[in-house]
């Protein structure tokens, strides 16, 4: 079987798209920190895009892990010289795959620190973009603050310490840039956190503050952070996925990608270094990303927490099998359309009645096989970025939040660790010592999840809140929750937003 790498390239070129530039020519421009499917599936994919247009050749990606599990990810990339398959599923159960070639360099910081730190430094290296997750950045849901917890971090902000965290070494690479009379790079996240290059600058100025404070002050006046959108649903990586390829490309790949055909980046143009030609490879550029970013948080992200915990309880693995459901695709879309869309900002150009039912379209692709599990990953970090801000301003509204207190309460009752046919299930979540012992206190005193203010902040002292998470806790244990979402959206006012 064929593996695929740079000198097998010429030979794949008649089975599917493969880069049409000539990679050893490309520069790196971009370092990117955080290379799983989705940078894979979109940043990557878009600069590939460009490169594939010949107009430039300066904005190759070199990928950083940080982390021991990205061990994996380094051996295949290694292998393959950066290569792998793109393969997007549609609804239909058609496909269309390419190979990307846009990571030209991987390096694994745990082998070599200052390795990683003088890619940072070099003059070439424009932008570093970060997919690090939503709890990548240590920043306080509750206080917005800086809380360097990470083990990692922690380490970084000691003595002499070599720097083994994502904002460590690029402290360390600005350090070095300042000192050589370099400009300082772009930040750019991709995280699906609202006001992600805020969120991303007040890491990496409060770092810097604790670490050097004459750094702070001139990442502080140079360092610049554009804002964005992105979104595609990619999900984790099969042996099955791996196996597809081979079959039906006749190569070996041990890391191909699968995602569905929808893509969207938005994006603020901040970047005083220069940027690739991203709206030639349909990146829209924008001076105000918020109207578009709180539209996907609170559309799509949250809604992925609406559907996971209760979808859980009910027996279903999949996206596609939840909204496969008439009850639990009703009780989505009316989330989507009675208590988050009332939050939203007027989005430019967006339909938001028919991005609605595209997302549940996108939701019901059965060839993404996108799973639950992956959606449920680090919930404490996830449903207060997503579903408590829609809480709150419906507050302020007096708007409904009954279905927003279902998905609380279904998420309380997933984290007892047994579904409804009692059988037991593994959670991932850094804070589930706190959230199991705030489940047992609810036993005792109903509501009392909802103090765990790490979490929720102050929304247990909400008397409408709290009365509406028990109410919910009560349906899911008479009725489950297939008719706790049933009950729900036979209650629910049968109106429909159209904008």
């Amino acid at each position: 079987m064929t593996s695929l790498n740079e000198a097998t390239l010429p030979e794949l070129a008649g089975r599917l798209p493969v880069p049409s530039y000539r990679r050893r020519g490309v520069k790196t421009g971009i370092v990117h920190f955080g290379v799983g499917g989705f940078h894979r599936s979109h940043e990557a994919m878009y600069i590939n895009r460009i490169l594939n247009l010949g107009s430039t050749s300066e904005w190759g990606i070199c990928g950083v892990g940080v982390l021991p599990a990205d061990t994996a990810m380094r051996d295949a990339l290694v292998a393959q010289d950066g290569l792998y398959t793109l393969v997007l599923k549609d609804t239909e159960g058609t496909e269309d795959a390419q190979i990307i070639g846009s990571i030209t360099e991987y390096l694994f910081a745990p082998d070599d620190p200052s390795a990683v730190i003088r890619k940072l430094a070099d003059p070439a290296t424009r932008i570093v973009s970060l997919s690090v997750t939503e709890g990548g950045y240590s920043i306080s849901d509750t206080t917005g603050e800086f809380e360097p917890r990470a083990l990692d971090i922690v380490h970084d902000l000691g003595p002499n310490g070599v720097p083994r965290s994502v904002f460590g070494l690029i402290t360390a690479g600005l350090a070095l840039r300042r000192e050589q009379g370099t400009l300082p790079f772009t930040v750019m996240s991709c995280d699906n956190i609202q006001g992600n290059g805020n969120i991303a600058r007040k890491a990496l100025v409060s770092f810097a503050r604790l670490k050097d404070p004459g750094l702070e002050a001139w990442i502080s006046d140079t360092v610049a952070f554009p804002n964005s959108m992105v979104d595609r649903i990619t999900p984790v990586t099969t042996d099955a996925d791996r196996a597809a390829v081979s079959a039906r490309y006749g190569f070996s790949d041990a890391w191909p990608v699968v995602a569905e055909p929808f893509e969207q980046w938005v994006l603020e143009d901040t970047f005083p270094a220069g940027r690739p030609p991203l709206e030639d490879a349909g990146v829209q550029i924008v001076d105000d990303v918020e109207p578009y970013e709180l539209m996907k948080l609170r559309l799509l992200n949250a809604s992925h927490q609406v559907m996971s915990y209760l979808g859980h309880l009910a027996g279903h693995g999949y996206v596609h099998e939840v909204c496969a459901d008439p009850a639990f695709a009703e009780f989505i879309l009316g989330f989507m359309e009675e208590e988050a869309t009332p939050t939203l900002r007027p989005v430019p150009g967006i339909d938001l009645n028919a991005y609605r039912h595209q997302l549940l379209h996108r939701f019901s692709n059965p060839a993404i096989r996108d799973t639950l599990a992956r959606q449920m990953v680090d919930a404490s970090e996830r449903i207060p970025k997503f579903v408590l801000p829609v809480v709150r301003e419906q507050l302020e509204l007096g708007g409904p939040v009954d279905r927003s207190a279902l998905v609380v309460a279904a998420w309380a009752l997933y984290l007892e660790g047994t579904d409804e046919q009692g059988e037991p299930f593994d959670i991932t979540d850094r804070r589930l010592g706190q959230l199991r012992a705030a489940v047992r206190a609810d036993h005792e005193d109903p509501g009392a999840f909802l103090n765990l203010t790490e979490v929720f902040g102050e929304l247990g002292k909400n008397n409408r809140f709290s009365a509406a998470y028990q109410l919910a806790r009560e349906a899911l244990q008479h009725s489950g929750a297939l008719g706790a979402v049933q009950a729900l959206t036979r209650l629910s006012i049968p109106t429909r937003r159209t904008s």
